[in-house]
């Protein structure tokens, strides 16, 4: 593959990184110097990429690597960003991407909301059930998922299955919280609340 090929194709993953970095960091300026360090070994390791091959997964790879090495520590120190600042200027981003305003400006509010709690819901996860949640809502296989975490498939699902839970008996309360009839006519997912423990 030639170099130009090479960065071409892997530049076309900078949003989706960017993104699964500001949700692994919690922070923009984190998740921009993870993604940065991200494309520095990928630029100083292209010969270790075999072309035809999967990119993305390669690349997500050294991502989620660099931020378990280097990023794990900093997890538990004061973020500078407030989340809804991130969130808010993030959809912000994707309106002005899309052509501007919404002719349904309540939706846009709710749909914030929304983005909000989910990412709390996110944030309140343990960095091992967060990676593998978020690795798997970018469409990566257990297999690969596996790999880029270099744990057994069956970890990898045992972590998914229980970081689906914790988020949905999150939201279930959230929306029990707001008000929201349905959630209060539904009986609380999983029942009790989850410890996350093991896997």
């Amino acid at each position: 593959m030639a170099a130009d090929a090479f960065e071409l194709e892997a530049l076309s993953y900078l949003d989706a990184l960017y993104r699964t970095g500001l949700r692994m960091t919690r922070s923009e300026a984190d998740a921009e110097d993870l993604v940065q360090e991200t494309y520095i070994r990928a630029l100083r390791h292209r010969d270790q990429f075999t072309p035809g091959t999967n990119m993305k997964a390669w690349l997500f790879r050294i991502l989620t690597n660099t931020f378990i090495n280097s990023y794990r520590r900093k997890a538990a120190e004061p973020q500078t960003t407030e989340l809804d600042d991130v969130e808010e200027t993030t959809l912000y981003r994707h309106m002005a991407g899309a052509g501007g305003g919404t002719a349904e400006p309540e939706r846009e509010v709710l749909d914030r909301i929304v983005d909000t709690e989910v990412q709390r819901a996110l944030d309140e996860l343990s960095e091992r059930f967060r990676t593998v949640v978020l690795l798997d809502v970018e469409g990566f296989s257990y297999k690969e998922i596996a790999e880029m975490l270099e744990i057994p498939i069956g970890t990898v699902m045992s972590r998914l299955h229980r970081g689906r839970r914790a988020l949905q008996e999150r939201l279930y309360d959230l929306a029990r919280e707001h008000g929201i009839a349905a959630a209060r006519a539904m009986p609380r997912p999983g029942g009790a609340k989850t410890g996350e423990r093991s896997a």
